[in-house]
């Protein structure tokens, strides 16, 4: 208790609005990460499915969700910048100790990202201009410079969860970068599959729940059933393979950050037959309030057979791990993460069932009901994900080496208080434009496909061919009549 008293003590008054700050802008950026690195490919195998078949069903919904996708990469240059300046704004303690040895990932996850913004224009900028096929094979670059940004940032987030590729000199600072150790830590692969899998799965869960709300207010044209069946099938056949990648993900915290997997499952004191709780509060005193008990579960979670044993909270000092408040929020957010998983199983066995016996699409509506939710329910699994592997390594910001109190900066609180308010207004001004821009899509699709003559007159021209250029009236010849049979000499002469 002394030792909590003395760290709490130590504690500056700035931590506490570095910290809002950081998880605020980091919780809104990540819910556009999904789309950033997956909505590439799931758009790209549309657009081969349209070329393939020759179908232009397939390739008008490529089309559209190449412009959805350059909005939300828009609004993601906005949240991302604005996470690279606080990195070094507000844990300047980190950067300027760590910066040479982890800060490569960042420099990978930055070159990408402007490639990415690069491949984006030209695909964009193909549709008109650029024959079919080879305005793909332009566009698949895409993905593959998504997945190195995502790269680039699993590499320096491993790394500060298994920091590793250096040694200390006499006044504590890193020396002997060996740059290749710091990249490839033992966490870099379990969370870089883990993280690129949970992408692919969230942005196909959230397209085809689009769909899904379309189908279940009766539009059940081909357009919505391929909306709807491709990103679903995407999604469907990788949730079983996340899940496995989910449970090897932990496995590999519970052997290289035990103190993340004891607050992860709530385990107090170091033991054998260490049962499993779903969901339940931590207590200061170590007793578990409400929750689940499954007895020996999570010592045969962790290493297949009831004695293996688990490290408790109590096995390090009281300064040295996450209080019982921080453990009980990484103890939900991972609890939460695997209930949505074994949903999301069942959901996708719903469809593969009705596939294979019908190949068809499942009739009842509740199955879209329940794929309308599956999106929304990623989005959550998503910020839970990122909320077990902060919240649970507290309190380091990089893992026994520096805690998050020696990396933040000196700023006042006060004025961290207020550029969190202003953070939060424009992040909501941009929110609004995200939405009123994506609406604005929707609502001229709609009409183009199923409004009046007279509504469609008001757009602008479409291509009659996705890769034609825009049809243009030719000019009528010198001393030629107008096809209409209107008079258009001036004054109405004739």
């Amino acid at each position: 208790m002394l030792s909590t008293a003395i760290h709490l003590a130590a504690t500056p008054p700035q931590l506490l609005p570095a910290r809002e700050l950081m998880a605020f802008t980091l919780a809104s950026h990540i819910l556009l990460v999904p789309f950033g690195v997956a909505l590439p490919f799931i758009t790209l195998l549309m657009h081969h499915r349209a070329l393939r078949r020759n179908d232009p069903v397939a390739l008008k919904l490529a089309r559209r969700w190449s412009a959805v996708m350059a909005v939300q990469f828009a609004i993601g240059v906005v949240t991302g910048t604005v996470l690279s300046f606080e990195l070094g704004l507000l844990w300047p303690g980190m950067m300027g100790r760590w910066g040479d040895v982890f800060g490569l990932g960042f420099g990978i996850e930055a070159w990408a990202f402007f490639l990415e913004a690069v491949l984006i224009a030209i695909y964009l900028y193909g549709w008109r201009r650029l024959k079919p096929w080879t305005h793909f094979w332009l566009g698949v670059p895409l993905p593959l410079a998504a997945l190195m940004g995502a790269f680039g940032i699993i590499a320096a987030n491993s790394w500060m969860n298994t920091p590793q590729g250096f040694n200390l000199d006499a006044q504590g600072k890193p020396v002997d970068v060996d740059v290749q150790q710091a990249i490839f830590t033992p966490m870099f692969g379990p969370e870089y599959w883990h993280f690129v899998v949970a992408m692919l799965l969230t942005a196909g869960y959230v397209v085809a729940g689009v769909y899904a709300v379309g189908w279940l207010r009766g539009r059940r044209d081909r357009y919505h059933r391929l909306g709807f069946t491709v990103p679903f099938t995407v999604a469907a056949i990788l949730t079983p393979v996340q899940f496995m990648l989910g449970d090897s993900a932990a496995r590999a915290v519970f052997h290289k950050q035990p103190i993340k997997f004891a607050a992860m499952e709530i385990v107090w004191k170091t033991d054998t037959h260490v049962p499993e709780y779903l969901f339940g509060r931590l207590n200061s005193d170590g007793t578990i309030s409400g929750g689940l008990k499954i007895p020996q579960l999570d010592s045969i979670l962790a290493g297949f057979k009831p004695s293996t044993q688990v490290t408790g909270l109590t096995s390090v000092a009281a300064s040295d791990r996450p209080t019982a408040v921080q453990a009980t929020i990484a103890h939900w957010a991972f609890d939460i993460m695997a209930t949505v998983g074994s949903v999301l199983i069942l959901l996708a066995l719903w469809y593969g069932w009705c596939w294979l016996r019908h190949r068809d699409l499942p009739r009842s509506r509740w199955f879209f009901r329940c794929a309308a939710i599956a999106g929304a329910a990623c989005l959550v699994t998503v910020e839970c994900g990122w909320i077990t592997t902060e919240v649970g390594r507290q309190p380091w910001i990089v893992y026994n080496q520096m805690r998050v109190s020696e990396a933040v900066t000196a700023t006042k609180a006060g004025s961290l208080w207020a550029m969190l308010g202003i953070v939060i207004v424009v992040y909501v001004v941009v929110l609004g434009a995200f939405l009123a821009v994506i609406l604005k899509l929707r609502t001229r699709w709609r009409i183009a496909d199923e409004g009046s003559a007279a509504e469609r007159a008001v757009l602008p021209p479409e291509a009659e061919t996705p890769y034609g250029p825009r049809s243009e009236p030719e000019p009528a010849a010198v001393g030629t009549a107008p096809r209409d049979g209107s008079d258009r000499t001036p004054g109405g002469a004739s």
